[in-house]
Parts: C-alpha cells; sequence; structure tokens
C-alpha cells in the first residue's frame, strides 16, 4: 500500500542539542547545535500532533537528549491529556529527583534510560562529554537518578523504566554484571541492542567516515567469531534475567534475511527541524528526507510521491540504499 492511512506512532525530535558526544552517536560526528537553535517549539510541536487524531503513542526523541527541551514536560502533559502514550529515551544525566516527579505528574508512560556498562570505566569509555573525554561520576549519577526515577514513580505503573544497553565489543563482556544492577535498582525491563546502522551505503570518505569505522570495528554482527563469542555472553545474561526475575531483550546476531521493516507505513519520524522521514533509523537529515513541514503539511508529505516511492522501494528486492545497512532492516536491532 504506497498511501497508508495516518499513522499511529510518531517519533518526534524534540531537540537537536544534546550534553554529551557518544561513540556510537552521530552527534559525536557532526557539528554542534546549541540548546536554543536545537529546541523544537511548543507550537510547532502542538500543530504537529494535534494534525494527527488517530495518534496513539508518541517518541519524544532523536538525535538530542530531549531533557534538554524547554518544553518537554508541556509536550508530554498535551500528549498525555489526549490518551496519547508518550515517553522518551534519555541518557540520563539530567534526570534528578526533581525532574523525575515533574516526569511522573505530567503523565510519561515510558522512559528509557541509556546505561553502556556495568561499571564506571566502561560506561564513561563509550558515553563522553562535550570535549570528547570521559567525565568522572557520571557512571554514579545515572544509576543515583535510576533510583530517584524508580522511588519517584511508586507504586505507579507508569512511567515504564527501562534499561538500554547498546551491544558493542568494547562493553559486551559486562552485560552479566548489568543485569545484576538492572534487578538492583528495580527497572521495568532491559533492552540490550545492536548498533543501529553500519552505513555502509555512505561514502568510506565522506562525512560519514567516522562513525562508519566505528560501527565496522564495533559491530558484534560484523564477523562469524565475534556473533559467536556475543551470543555466549547474551546466553549466561538470559540465565541470570531469569534467575532475577528480570524481563530482558535481546537481539539476533546474524541476519535472518532483512526486508522485516514496516516503519514508512505504521509510522513516521520528524526531526527538529521540520524535516520527515520514514524512520528515526536513517541518521542524518541528509538522507532520505521525504519532505519538510515548512513547505507542505504532514499529511500532504504522507501521500506524497517521495513517500510512495521509498514505500514501493523498500517493498521491492531492491530496497532504498539507506535501509541496507539498517539494523531494524537487517533483523538484528
Amino acid at each position: 500500500m504506497e498511501a497508508p492511512p495516518p499513522p499511529q506512532h510518531l517519533q518526534i525530535e524534540v531537540t537537536g542539542a544534546c550534553n554529551l558526544r557518544c561513540r556510537m552517536c552521530l552527534v559525536r560526528y557532526a557539528p554542534a547545535v546549541s540548546r536554543r537553535a536545537g529546541a523544537l517549539s511548543f507550537e510547532d510541536y502542538v500543530a504537529l500532533v494535534d494534525a494527527l487524531p488517530d495518534l496513539r503513542r508518541l517518541t519524544l526523541q532523536g538525535l538530542g537528549e530531549p531533557l534538554l527541551s524547554p518544553h518537554l514536560r508541556d509536550m508530554i502533559r498535551h500528549a498525555a491529556r489526549r490518551g496519547v502514550h508518550v515517553g522518551f529515551n534519555t541518557n540520563g544525566v539530567l534526570l534528578t529527583s526533581v525532574v523525575a516527579e515533574e516526569l511522573v505528574e505530567a503523565g510519561t508512560g515510558h522512559v528509557h534510560v541509556s546505561l553502556d556498562g556495568a561499571s564506571a570505566v566502561t560506561y564513561e569509555d563509550v558515553r563522553h562529554g562535550t570535549g570528547f573525554a570521559p567525565r568522572p561520576g557520571q557512571f554514579e549519577q545515572v544509576v543515583r537518578n535510576l533510583r530517584g526515577l524508580i522511588a519517584a514513580r511508586g507504586k505507579r505503573e507508569a512511567p515504564r523504566v527501562v534499561l538500554v544497553f547498546v551491544a558493542m565489543r568494547r562493553n559486551v563482556g559486562e552485560l552479566c554484571a548489568l543485569v545484576e544492577l538492572a534487578a538492583d535498582i528495580g527497572v521495568d525491563e532491559l533492552w540490550v541492542q545492536n548498533l543501529s546502522h553500519v552505513f555502509s551505503d555512505t561514502d568510506a570518505a565522506g562525512s560519514y567516515e567516522g562513525i562508519r569505522s566505528y560501527a565496522e570495528s564495533e559491530a558484534l554482527f560484523a564477523d562469524a567469531t565475534t556473533a559467536a563469542s556475543a551470543r555466549r555472553v547474551f546466553g549466561a545474561a538470559a540465565e541470570r534475567a531469569e534467575a532475577a526475575g528480570l524481563k530482558l531483550r535481546l537481539p539476533q546476531l546474524s541476519d535472518p534475511g532483512g526486508g522485516q521493516c514496516t516503519w514508512p507505513w505504521d509510522g513516521a519520524y520528524v526531526t527538529h527541524r521540520g524535516a520527515v522521514q520514514p524512520c528515526c533509523m536513517v541518521m542524518g537529515s541528509d538522507r532520505a528526507t521525504l519532505g519538510r513541514l515548512s513547505d507542505a503539511s504532514f499529511a500532504e508529505i504522507w501521500h506524497g510521491e517521495p513517500y510512495r516511492a521509498f514505500r514501493r522501494a523498500l517493498a521491492s528486492s531492491d530496497p532504498p540504499d539507506v535501509c541496507v545497512g539498517c539494523s531494524q532492516y537487517r533483523g538484528v536491532f
């Protein structure tokens, strides 16, 4: 179907600014965005969300850190009052006890917190500050903030708190210890994911050179030997999670055949600058932008020829180049 009904799931990048420069994120390899310039206005947000009366799920995240948005709490309240499930992913550094209480009060449906290690050394090697260097004490701060979020939620069912671990060669050895930590904190789930993209469609010497090189050196699914080693770690982690009563989500480590993505039919991704893209996995507003809200309405873009052509290609045996290196499309995310 080239022109499906308007999506019930939307992901909006509420800010392009970030307080970290993580090794596996495009933010590290792209020009910095200031907090003021990176913020999506509340008025533009409301106009977009209210144009989708059948919206059921809203994710307020992109390449930036959502807690840097000055409008995040109001955005959550607006969606929650409409009965829309709304949540976001955060690096957790700014998730103080006060912020946690505000998020609970606003009606946040889920909060995913990134923690890419079970020790300060490993975690801080991955998640650097804006000076591209480890920030001592950051690991303990995020763990403390996680405990504060669980405390702020109390006996409520929401927000659902999920710990997210990006599994790479440099940190996968700490997964079992992270299972123990996650169970001790009391999160609802530990979600392990692979690198989202390998950028194989980009010029090896172009603007994506840095992140492409990093993905090639760190992806667990890059070769059979690395995948086999990671699979053993995953098995041990699964046993520990079962013993601890922790829900654990583990990704595939081998390509099951690809072509499983339904994003362009089910949802959409909108950047803080109003670029409409088929999904958040594209990583880069110069790749697969199907329209801009400054030029047309969301409905016009959703039903427009660029979107139709993208859907046709994705459903064919010759998918768009940007999808070929995507872990979601390949089934290993």
